[in-house]
């Protein structure tokens, strides 16, 4: 499929992103997504601001004898921004749900980070005998109870807080480059700015501090379904334990709790990007996964 029309007009670096673009026709319009290498399956899940671009160093390292696949959810990355579009975990969820279904992906490591954590397992719990193994990174999957997250939340969806956000891309140019660890070359770091050009382009990037809160009913139904089709799946956690909320010791042991025979690192000088900060570590892991024998 060709480029389509109305996608934000940006064109990622070569040098930096030397993959192919591909986009899949869903049903809120064309998603944008990266599948490179040939051999076991990888979905590589971003949350936010992020998109794509922040698996670059994983799926290169991986190399062609993995097959990664890593979408944009819709209003992100290189996808459709589609109208009258929620922006909801949910809904990108279903979005990448059709997407795993129109690959017909089978014996699938599923990595999420941040939001792409609560997405990608709300994609695994609802199609179980697609999933080898879980690679899960400074994230969480239950209505969120940690004060930092809640007052994180509070603030930046109050209304001058979604305004600089929506107006001055404030996610990407203070908070995402505040919480960055490693120092991202200006090319680089123009990957997360450049791709949300516009106000209206930032929309799902507002909406995520939100969802937090907003989302409570979905995550914990979720949490439900996570125990009941997922908690004996092969799992690796990886925490960047600068990352204060989701890196926090409480929420390390909550995921020791969930899945108490998932393998744990902890990196002291990474923060909440990790595949920014320590790409190593995510490609041990999903190795690690990859690795794991099918389960009859």
């Amino acid at each position: 499929m060709e480029r389509p029309q109305g996608i934000v007009d940006f064109t990622p670096d070569p040098d930096l992103f030397p993959f192919e673009s591909r986009w899949f026709d869903s049903t809120v319009g064309p998603v944008h997504y990266i599948d490179e290498g040939e051999g076991p399956v990888v979905l590589l899940m971003h949350g936010n601001p992020d998109w794509s671009f922040l698996y670059r160093n994983i799926i290169k390292a991986l190399g062609p004898e993995v097959r990664c696949i890593a979408p944009d959810y819709p209003g992100f990355g290189l996808s459709v921004h589609p109208s009258g579009y929620g922006y909801m975990p949910a809904e990108h969820a279903n979005v990448v749900l059709e997407l795993v279904e129109h690959l017909d992906l089978d014996d699938v490591v599923i990595m999420g980070q941040d939001w792409g954590g609560p997405i990608s397992l709300e994609v695994a719990s609802r199609v179980p005998e697609r999933i080898k193994a879980l690679v899960m990174a400074n994230t969480w999957f239950w209505p969120a109870d940690d004060r930092t997250m809640r007052i994180f939340s509070l603030i930046m969806g109050s209304p001058p807080v979604q305004a600089l956000i929506r107006r001055r891309n404030f996610f990407v140019t203070t908070v995402m480059k505040q919480s960055l660890q490693t120092k991202l070359s200006s090319r680089e770091f123009a990957h997360y700015t450049d791709v949300l050009p516009t106000p209206e382009s930032r929309k799902g990037t507002a909406v995520f501090p939100v969802a937090i809160r907003s989302a409570r009913p979905w995550l914990a139904e979720l949490e439900k379904r996570v125990a009941q089709t997922l908690r004996e799946k092969p799992a690796a956690l990886v925490f960047g334990k600068k990352d204060f909320a989701l890196g926090s010791n409480p929420t390390v042991t909550r995921w020791r709790q969930e899945f108490p025979k998932a393998s744990v690192v902890e990196i002291p000088d990474a923060g909440h990007f990790i595949q920014e900060d320590n790409p190593e570590a995510c490609v041990a892991a999903i190795r690690e996964m990859l690795a794991v024998p099918a389960q009859g």
